[in-house]
């Protein structure tokens, strides 16, 4: 009885159910209770129905109102979540952050990272790349161990001023006996706005975009 409404139901376990999906399981869960009910209006006394049948299959769709009922606060606390952090980032804007990341602009003659190597570095080679891949620059450094600010004015390889735009820093680094040299490199710069149309708040620094949970120190502009 009713098998056909049964298996044409399903939940989905990673995410909310649609609107359409939410309709068709509760047009289904209504359906099933009117056959239900006419079926034991009228049902032979010397040939009873199934009585397990129609009880699993009640319990099943008990399981997916219930599922349904779920869902629905999670879509309410997902919503709550949202807004929560909209206005916790929108609270960033005019404060200066510094998050993961090798990418940062160049503006007025300045870009700046923070590099921190997990050990003293003899020799660092940091390579700078314009947006397209191409080499602008290459400069040849040693690092103490710890962070520290690495600032590039701009000037390339041959000599020439870079345009302003969004450069990538890459670092290879040894120490004194020639192991390599993890560097981790950050990005920092203030806060011009905020995207909410993700599913997470990106900054945009500059032209620049940095994912909310990149972001690892703030501060006020002026500190």
């Amino acid at each position: 009885m009713t098998s056909g409404i049964a298996s044409s139901t399903s939940i989905t376990s990673t995410g909310t159910a649609s609107t359409t999906d939410t309709k068709s399981i509760a047009g289904n869960f209504t359906q099933f209770l009117t056959l239900l009910t006419t079926q034991l209006k009228n049902q032979n006394p010397l040939d009873p129905l199934d009585t397990n049948q129609f009880t699993q299959q009640l319990v099943q769709f008990a399981g997916v109102e219930q599922q349904l009922k779920t869902n629905a606060s999670l879509d309410t606390i997902l919503t709550n979540s949202k807004a929560s952090a909209a206005s916790s980032a929108s609270g960033l804007i005019g404060r200066t952050v510094v998050a993961d990341g090798a990418t940062t602009d160049l503006t007025g003659g300045k870009a700046t990272w923070t590099l921190t190597p997990d050990r003293a570095a003899a020799k660092a080679v940091i390579t700078i790349k314009s947006k397209d891949g191409s080499v602008v620059a290459t400069k040849t450094t040693t690092l103490k161990a710890g962070a520290q600010s690495f600032e590039w004015d701009g000037t390339s390889t041959s000599g020439l001023t870079a345009a302003d735009g969004r450069y990538t820093i890459t670092v290879d680094a040894l120490d004194t006996t020639g192991a390599k040299v993890a560097v981790d490199t950050k990005v920092s710069g203030s806060v011009d706005g905020v995207d909410l149309s993700g599913s997470e708040p990106t900054l945009t620094i500059g032209t620049a975009r940095v994912p909310v949970s990149s972001v690892k120190t703030l501060t006020t502009s002026d500190s």
